[in-house]
């Protein structure tokens, strides 16, 4: 990870995220995404990152999260929700299998790093 809290402060602009806390205010989850557009669809929702705790994991915590996503989407006239899962997370395939995603077996991620 190259990325930082102090980078993520300056940048606040360009994501948005839910958490989910303890009742002694810890943050037990949280969820980043952004707008992004598509030329096929239209407006959409690109959601970066989707994070439990493991001690928390299947607690319905993810759930409840996602589903704050898929509400902010659908409020915000989004045509799609899109975020990646690495074919070795079998748990999270049948998560987001149970939420009704279509997982794309022929697309590959594309990244081009720069050094600023």
């Amino acid at each position: 990870m190259i990325n930082s809290v102090e980078r993520m402060k300056t940048e606040k602009d360009f994501f948005r995220g839910f958490t989910i806390k303890d009742e002694n205010n810890l943050i037990l989850g949280y969820v980043t995404f952004f707008f992004a557009y598509y030329t096929w669809v239209g407006k959409s929702l690109y959601m970066d990152d989707l994070y439990i705790r493991e001690e928390h994991r299947g607690k319905g915590l993810g759930t409840q999260l996602i589903k704050k996503v898929i509400s902010f989407a659908k409020e915000t006239n989004c045509q799609k929700l899109r975020w990646q899962v690495s074919n070795w997370n079998k748990s999270a395939i049948k998560f987001y299998k149970s939420l009704g995603a279509q997982i794309d077996e022929v697309d590959k991620n594309c990244d081009l790093m720069f050094d600023n």
